[in-house]
């Protein structure tokens, strides 16, 4: 019997401690950095560590600044994600996703930075807004 609920008890942890992404609550999750209210489904990124605590964030500069700071270090980090732009409430990984900086996007916290999941859509989106495109590897580097 003590080996049934050793056997139960492990599951039940291993079981709460996966580390894999959760859809951000739109009108309820704070922001981590900033602390505001998370509204328009467009914005957004998460943080999943290695032993899945999650960080919600309403903006990319949100974001940048978080991965800047030694809350967590890059190594107990398992998912970056962002929110694409014209999917709402559906999150990409943020490290191979393309990025669109433009003063027409008016985003929560003033980055004018939106991100998509395919290239092809972010081009469409620069045709008809301008902007400059990003890279991850630029994205980062602008925010140090």
């Amino acid at each position: 019997m003590k080996n049934i609920i050793k056997i139960f008890l492990v599951s039940l942890l291993m079981l709460s401690c996966k580390a894999e992404p959760r859809p951000i609550s739109y009108g309820n999750d704070n922001c981590h950095h900033c602390k505001m209210k998370l509204m328009d489904p467009v914005y957004g990124a998460e943080v999943v560590t290695q032993k899945g605590k999650i960080f919600i964030f309403d903006d990319v500069n949100c974001l940048m600044s978080f991965l800047e700071s030694d809350e967590v270090s890059q190594e107990d980090i398992k998912h970056i994600l962002v929110a694409d732009y014209t999917k709402p409430e559906s999150l990409t990984d943020a490290t191979v996703a393309f990025y669109l900086k433009s003063d027409k996007f008016k985003t929560p916290m003033a980055s004018n930075i939106i991100a998509f999941s395919d290239y092809e859509t972010l081009e469409s989106y620069k045709s008809q807004h301008g902007g400059v495109y990003l890279a991850w590897g630029e994205l980062v580097t602008q925010f140090k």
